[in-house]
């Protein structure tokens, strides 16, 4: 095949950029490098994975924050009650209504701390009440807890801050790669978008070609019909190849357009954008290690982090259902100071010691062997999930196997298909110059274009594929092979 077949600039929808009623953007000249970058900064799926991406680090920063202290301010202000309350007389067990005429008002700040050793939490409190009692006499008390410490913990419950503290910091790790995996697959999407317009523009060009040499082909064999070397249904065959040329390249440039239009929306461009595609049919010289390759999409990768999450998650739900099957205890501490007094200062005078501590308790006596059961289904869970995830560690290993297989030898079918491009497009050319001498019938001509045709689709569709199967290797481990580096991501510039 002649290198100025494929080696032309691809000029874009120059040819069907009148169907268009938009005003034209200036021709861009973009190499598929560019191409994809621009997808990566300007794509509505870029968008959504820097939106997901913050999302998970969000929750992250919000789990970190369970883990610091904190401080809050409750009140529950203007609490105005008029109202009749029923009253036992103690002695005579006599029940009356009493009318209650009061407003309440209480304030307290709450410094708080979990505790994620013990699951427990402490916190360190001060309080302050009031109340005014308007019949059957105006009298005003104030209740003050300057200061007293609470501790509440669940005795052999279970910790859910143990397991947190196992699964958050890899689930933001995961959520990291996995936004750099997306980014991947975004560029993998666009790498096809971009050769699906390199092939429609090879299609239109083609049909161009072929529509003028069979308009000549056509001129020649009036002349060869007059001369009496045709009869005239051959003369008629090659006006049928020119009407169907014509229709060709109709829905060629349809096609093109299309094709065009979808890249362009992808990449952020308005629709009606010419652009002037470079095509660098060269490909490198890469030949993959499938160890290599394995151990880096493990080291890389989210799949083996994911799997570690999901086995922690399936213990964690065995150890949630054995803690809330038997006994459940809680234990509530308070210390601190209170007083009483009619104003507000006297009641921080003479305060008075506040001791309270409890134990509450849960014992199911019968259960009819649901704490059991649930145990038991939690177990047969995990294993199930043990036994999924090993059977996905198989899969995985054998996927990444055909992955790198079918990378070292696309190099070689590209290097085949290119050969049979070039000797389909020289015999093709070699056909025409004997159809004019009259040792070629249209029929043979025909068959030969169709396998020029065809030769040179699959070139494309090689092509095509090696970089198909280069970005999902990448994808998969995360390695640049040809920059020989680690892909990564600045993510403090994603949550800002």
């Amino acid at each position: 095949m002649k290198k100025s077949f494929f080696r032309i600039p691809l000029l874009l929808v120059t040819a069907v950029t009148a169907v268009c009623n938009a005003q034209v953007i200036g021709p861009r000249t973009l190499n598929m490098q560019q191409v994809v970058q621009l997808a990566q900064e300007n794509s509505i799926s870029a968008m959504s994975n820097r939106n997901s991406f913050a999302a998970s680090y969000w929750s992250f920063r919000s789990y970190k924050a369970q883990l610091l202290p904190s401080l809050s301010l409750n009140a529950s202000l203007v609490n105005f009650n008029r109202s009749l309350v029923q009253l036992q007389d103690y002695n005579t067990g006599a029940i009356s209504y009493r009318a209650n005429y009061n407003m309440n008002n209480d304030v307290s700040l709450n410094f708080r701390q979990n505790i994620p050793w013990t699951g427990g939490t402490v916190s360190l409190s001060t309080q302050l009440s009031r109340l005014d009692q308007y019949s059957p006499a105006r009298l005003t008390t104030y209740y003050a807890q300057p200061v007293y410490l609470s501790y509440a913990q669940s005795l052999w419950g279970f910790n859910q801050f143990k397991w947190d503290k196992e699964t958050e910091p890899k689930q933001y790790e995961i959520a990291k790669r996995q936004y750099i995996e997306n980014m991947e697959q975004l560029s993998q999407n666009t790498v096809s978008l971009f050769w699906s317009c390199v092939s429609a523009e090879e299609n239109y060009e083609r049909a161009v070609k072929s529509f003028e040499e069979g308009k000549r082909l056509f001129e020649a064999g009036k002349t060869r019909f007059e001369m009496g070397t045709i009869t005239r249904d051959q003369l008629m065959q090659i006006e049928v190849r020119v009407l169907n040329d014509s229709l060709t390249v109709s829905n060629s440039r349809v096609n093109l357009r299309t094709t065009m239009n979808r890249l362009c929306s992808y990449i952020g461009y308005q629709e009606d954008t010419e652009l002037n595609l470079i095509i660098d049919y060269e490909i490198p010289d890469i030949t993959l290690d499938y160890n290599d390759v394995l151990e880096r999409a493990l080291q890389n990768s989210s799949f083996r982090l994911r799997q570690e999450v999901q086995y922690t998650q399936a213990d964690e739900s065995v150890a949630r259902a054995k803690a809330n099957r038997g006994l459940s205890a809680q234990l509530n501490t308070r210390f601190g100071m209170s007083g009483s007094a009619d104003r507000l200062g006297d009641s921080f005078v003479q305060l008075k010691d506040q001791e309270v501590i409890g134990i509450q308790l849960n014992i199911p006596i019968l259960d009819w062997g649901q704490g059991r059961g649930r145990v038991r289904m939690a177990e047969a869970q995990a294993q199930t999930t043990r036994n999924q995830l090993e059977q996905s560690m198989i899969d995985y290993r054998q996927d990444l196997y055909t992955q790198v297989m079918q990378f070292n030898d696309q190099r070689s079918q590209c290097e085949i298909a290119r050969r049979a491009a070039d000797l389909a497009d020289e015999s093709y050319e070699l056909a025409l110059r004997n159809f004019g001498s009259g040792s070629m019938t249209m029929s043979q001509l025909d068959q030969l274009k169709d396998k020029r045709d065809q030769a040179v689709s699959s070139y494309l569709s090689k092509v095509a594929s090696f970089w198909s199967y280069y970005f999902q290797i990448r994808r998969a481990t995360l390695y640049d092979y040809n920059s020989g580096t680690d892909i990564s991501a600045e993510f403090d510039k994603l949550v800002k």
